[in-house]
């Protein structure tokens, strides 16, 4: 058994956590640590109930969740997990085999072959699936080895391991840190596995927190820097 820390990333998900927390694979998992940015409805309190692991952001962000976590994990393996609904709790032992494998990044890809997003049944231009699209496009282009290419750039539901995550050093704060390890990981090199997920609606009152268009134009200025200097990190 190859020891895995899942790391629950919340902030108000109260919903999310009564409906999904039941349904992980504990049996493959030998922690699970809680990264709370801040919840006042109650989330904390459902952990604290059942005894769980939680470590409170002093500032908020998913970026200073993800390097709290490496931190604090007391494994090398971590798989990040949001409670809202998007993400199955059922892909957590395939990301787990990824990383026993020997890959340094394993992602549950919306947008392979077979896989499915959130957005697929939006309006054309209301959905955040082609810009999700774009982005990743670019990346390649711009940013891949020969013969390496990642389908899901921005999806946050992923596995990496400690030494992997030191190595990438990402900075980034916000939800471009999954963004900004993908491309780094690109620039490097990394041994990274990709599989279609099946993304589902959101659960009771969960709200994406990611506001598209500065969310986009972040992504756009965090490239431009990163593409600037990729071979100052090869």
């Amino acid at each position: 058994m190859t020891p895995v820390t899942l790391v629950v990333l919340t902030l108000n998900e109260i919903d999310g956590v009564t409906a999904m927390i039941p349904k992980l694979p504990t049996h493959c998992l030998e922690e699970i640590l809680v990264v709370d940015g801040g919840s006042t409805d109650g989330t904390l309190e459902f952990f604290a109930a059942r005894g769980m692991r939680v470590i409170r952001q002093a500032r908020r962000g998913r970026g200073e969740a993800f390097r709290l976590a490496v931190e604090h994990a007391r494994h090398e393996r971590l798989i990040f997990f949001s409670p809202d609904g998007n993400e199955d709790p059922g892909d957590i032992p395939r990301i787990i085999e990824g990383l026993a494998a020997g890959y340094d990044m394993v992602i549950a890809s919306r947008f392979m072959p077979g896989a499915r997003s959130e957005d697929d049944d939006k309006f054309l231009f209301a959905s955040r699936r082609w810009g999700n699209l774009l982005f990743t496009w670019l990346v390649n282009v711009l940013c891949a080895r020969r013969g390496t290419h990642i389908h899901d750039t921005i999806n946050g539901y992923r596995g990496v391991t400690r030494s992997a995550f030191r190595r990438l050093a990402p900075d980034a704060e916000g939800y471009a840190i999954e963004f900004q390890m993908s491309i780094r990981a690109l620039q490097l090199g990394l041994r990274v596995l990709e599989f279609p997920t099946q993304e589902s609606a959101r659960i009771g009152r969960g709200v994406s927190k990611l506001n598209a268009i500065p969310v986009g134009l972040k992504f756009l200025g965090l490239l431009v820097r990163e593409w600037a200097r990729p071979r100052v990190r090869r």
